[in-house]
């Protein structure tokens, strides 16, 4: 069995199920603490201008269906029912949650996990917040908001649609879709700014797109043509290239997981340590790889320079509350431990203060969420 998307963590099988009905408590490492609690599915994650941190939220689905309307995705994940439960939260310097913006279509499985999927993640570009959905489009349960860039209003909580990417999706298949686990509107995770673009990244299909500011969308690489499926999640950028983590298939298979290098051109300035490059290329696509991973999730650049990157679920099998942790490339291109513990996280950032915050309980029952601020060893 192998997952469809990001959304559907758990898929319907007993051991999965009851991963988003019962979740365990974690034993959290040593320096990973509870910053704020009660949020419903917190995913990406990201500092504003303001200081202070924004947080992504999946919702609590809803009951409104569409099927017989457009095209479902197939059992036991679908059909979906949705409701406009999703919502963009901000969490001040005491841990203290506010909404941001609200009304965004939180969509939820037909399997017993009930896994929802709603704002997926976060970016200021240019001081502007903008978000990605991932619960939007008739085959999600929303017949009239569809996945979709949005720019959001941090003062008034106001919204509106920058770029439709259900629509984008439809007209750009990518090369490689597999059919048991279709997503017709896509199924979008994260999203990053870098130069004057945003950059999202949708899983199901294994497509990278860029938007600009004015909604005008590309498709920036077509990762399945060259790897297949192999369910990316997580982007960021450096020095004009991009890197890419995926989640890989589930059951999961240790150190089936790898961070991808992107770029246009070869790059002259690779100063990550622990990730090579291959040969020159003319177009983006994949110019390097770095294996050994599990389930990734989240990547980001830390303030000393090493990549790090946030694992679902690093065990074999199914996901497992309490197995998850935040890695890194050392400089000696080694992957070592940095936090452990944690419990379905999904989406992570490092603050202005030098410690990583962390979507905890990411893929558990609404209210369970917590974000995590991890110091750095």
């Amino acid at each position: 069995m192998e997952i469809k998307s990001i959304a559907s963590l758990c898929l319907a099988a007993a051991a999965a199920a009851s991963i988003a009905s019962t979740p365990s408590p974690a034993q959290l490492s040593s320096n990973a603490t509870v910053y704020a609690s009660g949020l419903e599915g917190p995913r990406g994650l990201k500092f504003g201008p303001d200081g202070l941190l924004y947080v992504a939220e999946a919702g609590t689905g809803g009951t409104t269906s569409t099927s017989g309307k457009c095209t479902q995705v197939v059992p036991p994940i679908g059909p979906y029912v949705n409701g406009n439960t999703a919502r963009i939260s901000k969490i001040d310097k005491s841990g203290n949650r506010t909404t941001v913006a609200s009304g965004f279509p939180s969509t939820q499985s037909s399997d017993p996990t009930k896994d929802t999927s709603g704002v997926a993640d976060i970016a200021f570009l240019n001081g502007t917040l903008y978000a990605v959905l991932a619960g939007g489009g008739c085959s999600h349960g929303s017949a009239s908001i569809p996945n979709a860039v949005v720019k959001v209003d941090t003062k008034s909580g106001a919204w509106n649609i920058v770029a439709n990417l259900s629509q984008f999706v439809q007209a750009n298949p990518a090369k490689y879709e597999n059919v048991a686990d279709f997503e017709p509107d896509g199924i979008f995770y994260s999203l990053i700014a870098y130069r004057d673009l945003l950059y999202t990244v949708e899983p199901n299909h294994g497509q990278v797109f860029s938007i600009s500011p004015g909604g005008s969308i590309r498709e920036a690489i077509d990762i399945s043509e060259a790897e297949g499926h192999i369910v990316p999640t997580s982007i960021f950028a450096k020095d004009d290239n991009f890197y890419v983590g995926n989640l890989g298939l589930f059951p999961v298979t240790l150190n089936a997981s790898k961070i991808l290098t992107l770029s246009k051109d070869f790059p002259s300035n690779n100063s990550i340590p622990g990730l090579d490059l291959c040969a020159d290329v003319n177009k983006l696509k994949v110019v390097g790889s770095r294996a050994g991973f599990a389930t990734i999730v989240a990547l980001d650049l830390g303030p000393d320079g090493l990549l790090y990157a946030l694992e679902l679920s690093p065990a074999v099998g199914y996901p497992t509350p309490g197995v998850g942790k935040v890695v890194r490339l050392n400089r000696a291109g080694e992957i070592e431990d940095v936090a452990t513990g944690l419990a379905v996280p999904t989406g992570m950032t490092f603050g202005p203060d030098g410690y990583l915050y962390v979507s905890n309980f990411g893929a558990a029952p609404a209210g369970m969420g917590q974000i995590l601020r991890v110091s750095i060893p």
